[in-house]
């Protein structure tokens, strides 16, 4: 089954066709991404009303060039999945829009597709795939979340953030310290540089039982340390080493204990800061530690793509599950509510 997957939940514009008949990387036949970071670098963030018009712009190109990519024509495709939310409700609307009406024309089913799902099912594509249960961490600049998966499309939460979004806290703590945007992948280079130890934060919500995380008094503690300090290049990269360090000791402390109480020792890794490599490497020194493993996407799909939801869509269309034919999104939606495959 050939699959051709929509993302538009936020800022970038997501195609991929995934194909059932192929086994691992090579089941993606091809895949693209168009991000509007430069549309919305002017205003500090993601601007919903110009989102959703470059959505419109871009995602039919954006298709055509896929599919030519994966050398198949638009009547190859047996199905099409998109993304039906969370997210924001216009740049939703476009990709729904969009995918309903291609699957319409070509009689074809097509089933809306759980962001976050999406995220968590992303390592599964990968050479010698995790079969559940696992425990996932999904941590990107809108969730960070632990998730036991006792089969696909059946999740039960763990724990997640109180205030910000791991992501969040990069990028905020990044513009308070004047680096351009997007700030989180620019605080991350710039720790690269860092002297460790220079500066130690706490690691929040480690001294006490649960799965819960915090991070906006991580982000206090950084803005006042910088207010008094020198703020020159060598401090900045410290602080930004220091933040770093927290973060991923945080993330790290709360998976062990998530594996600990799912009972289980293999940990899928997804989402943006999933991207991010001191993170990938303190996680597998746990995993190691444990007796585990630790599995992660490529780079490139950590990332919002519709790699992950062709993939995700496929999962589900095989298994006979479909939407109707009305464009329905849903901005706000619970992960526990899937169904299961």
């Amino acid at each position: 089954m050939r699959v051709l997957g929509i993302e538009s939940s936020c800022d970038e514009t997501g195609v991929a066709v995934y194909d059932t008949a192929l086994t691992g990387p090579e089941a993606l036949r091809a895949h693209a991404v168009y991000s509007q970071i430069a549309l919305h670098a002017e205003y500090g963030g993601v601007v919903p009303e110009l989102a959703s018009r470059d959505h419109v712009r871009k995602l039919l190109p954006l298709i055509r060039q896929t599919l030519a990519e994966a050398g198949l024509g638009v009547s190859d495709i047996d199905g099409v999945a998109y993304t039906a939310g969370p997210g924001l409700v216009g740049a939703l609307l476009v990709g729904a829009g969009v995918a309903r009406s291609l699957a319409w024309a070509l009689e074809v089913p097509a089933v809306g597709v759980h962001h976050m799902e999406g995220h968590l099912l992303a390592p599964l594509m990968e050479d010698d795939p995790p079969e559940p249960p696992f425990v996932a961490l999904l941590v990107s600049g809108g969730h960070t979340q632990l998730v036991a998966v006792d089969r696909i499309g059946q999740y039960r939460l763990l724990g997640e953030t109180l205030d910000d979004a791991a992501g969040e806290a990069f990028d905020k703590t990044a513009k308070l310290m004047g680096l351009p945007y997007p700030g989180g992948p620019q605080l991350a280079a710039l720790a690269e540089r860092g002297t460790p130890g220079v500066y130690k934060f706490t690691r929040p919500m480690t001294d006490r039982p649960g799965l819960d995380f915090s991070f906006s008094g991580l982000k206090t503690q950084v803005l006042m340390a910088w207010r008094d300090s020198d703020q020159s290049d060598t401090t900045r990269a410290d602080i930004a080493r220091g933040f770093e360090d927290a973060v991923v000791e945080t993330l790290a402390i709360k998976c062990d204990r998530a594996l600990d109480a799912a009972g289980c020792d293999v940990l899928v890794v997804a989402g943006g800061v999933g991207a991010n490599r001191r993170l990938r490497a303190r996680l597998d020194e746990m995993a190691r530690r444990r007796g585990g493993r630790v599995c992660f996407p490529r780079p490139a799909l950590c990332t919002d793509n519709g790699a992950m939801i062709a993939f995700a869509g496929a999962l589900r269309l095989e298994a006979g599950q479909h939407n109707p034919p009305q464009v329905q999104v849903t901005p706000r939606w619970d992960m526990a509510t899937l169904p299961a495959v």
